[in-house]
């Protein structure tokens, strides 16, 4: 049986686990995907997190990923500059690695994007990742988004370059 996978708002109790995910766990795997290359340590302590957190769980532009009603991730949305132009980029995390490879993500971007084009007016959708995250970019040519840019040897990690990859999805070609 395929689990329940659901796209929720952020609510102030979901703050004490994205701080341990984000900050306690300092080695942790996702961490290994998610832009790796910038080694942004975060060791703030858990008041700096919420104080930075709390704006953004009503902004609507983050929402928790659950599985069989479970925090697992979050995933989160932005419009790129200019205001009004259309152009959102989103991102997805599920932390626990040993979710990885059955779905969930797949599942849970494919409902923020059918969000995302019905709260805002986002004529384009992005989302950003590196060559070497290659579930990533799967799981986004799965949902429909295909190659829209690639800048090569743009990110330097563990010793190796990787290019930048951008892939898009417009309102009229979603699924």
């Amino acid at each position: 049986m395929t689990p329940q996978v659901d796209v929720i708002p952020l609510v102030e109790e979901d703050l004490i686990w994205l701080w341990h995910w984000n900050v306690e766990v300092p080695d942790a795997a996702w961490k290994r995907w998610d832009g790796p290359y910038f080694g942004d340590v975060d060791d703030r302590e858990y008041e700096e997190f919420c104080a930075d957190w709390r704006p953004r769980l009503r902004s609507g532009d983050r929402a928790l990923v659950t599985v069989e009603g479970h925090r697992c991730g979050f995933v989160n949305r932005f419009e790129e500059p200019p205001a009004g132009g259309g152009w959102w980029e989103l991102g997805i995390v599920i932390f626990d690695p040993e979710l990885w490879g059955q779905g969930i993500g797949r599942r849970a971007l494919a409902s923020w994007m059918r969000q995302t084009f019905r709260e805002t007016d986002a004529h384009v959708l992005t989302m950003t990742t590196w060559s070497g995250n290659e579930r990533m970019i799967r799981c986004a040519s799965g949902l429909g988004f295909s190659e829209c840019g690639r800048v090569p040897g743009a990110r330097l990690w563990d010793g190796r370059r990787w290019d930048s990859v951008t892939m898009s999805l417009l309102r009229e070609s979603r699924f």
